[in-house]
């Protein structure tokens, strides 16, 4: 068990990936400071009720990330831009609102089983879709995906792999979080397989429906 600051955002941050903040509010100030000074993670937890900023505290989800601070910029204002990479899962036991900001008693609460020979293979199997599903996403746009896709360097430890594979999709925040609360790599992997599908196949139905419009459009005209 840890005390742990919190900060409840309308994101999920997964272990391994970045997450760059710009922190504005005062009691966001001084919980970062204090991280700093104590050279200490912050707590990334997804907002179940509440607001992002300006207003009460937000009640969370009891799953999140931890977030090491790795860069920090302080702004002539008093604010701040930092940048964040996510390294532990935790989950919460207990919520303290003394503080202006939030903070909890959790324990780290990291996946079971990570590495097997099955995983492992059933990760490379499933790294084809992830490329897929970002050339599909890329076809809906005019305009080029911040992933450059050819350029694009998946993690070895296919754990990491998964994560960034979580962090890539363009899907609701409940869904992220339950990706996040995932038992085992296995599980995980098993629920990425199946988002990636419907995703892949939410996108082709999307492209034929365009494409249909667009040549009706053309015989009308």
């Amino acid at each position: 068990m840890r005390e742990l600051c919190l900060f409840p955002l309308h994101t999920v941050l997964f272990p391994g990936m970045p997450l760059p903040l710009h922190i504005f509010e005062a009691r966001y100030r001084l919980m970062i400071q204090r991280c700093i000074s104590e050279n200490q993670p912050f707590g990334v937890v997804l907002i179940r009720q509440g607001l992002e900023a300006l207003g009460p505290l937000a009640k969370p989800y009891t799953i999140g990330c931890t977030a090491n601070i790795v860069q920090a910029e302080r702004l002539e204002d008093g604010r701040m831009n930092i940048l964040t990479i996510g390294e532990e899962r935790f989950k919460i036991h207990s919520l303290n609102y003394d503080l202006p900001y939030l903070t909890a008693t959790v324990e780290i609460y990291p996946m079971e089983e990570p590495h097997t020979i099955a995983v492992a293979r059933g990760v490379r199997h499933f790294q084809p879709w992830i490329f897929r599903y970002l050339q599909m996403l890329n076809s809906l746009s005019d305009e080029e995906l911040h992933v450059e896709i050819h350029h694009l360097d998946l993690p070895e430890d296919p754990l990491v792999k998964l994560y960034m594979a979580a962090s890539l999709l363009q899907i609701p925040l409940h869904e992220k979080q339950d990706l996040l609360e995932s038992e085992t790599t296995a599980h995980l992997l098993y629920k990425l397989t199946r988002l990636y599908r419907r995703e892949i196949s939410v996108i082709n139905h999307l492209k034929n429906t365009t494409s249909n419009q667009a040549n009706i459009s053309a015989w009308l005209n």
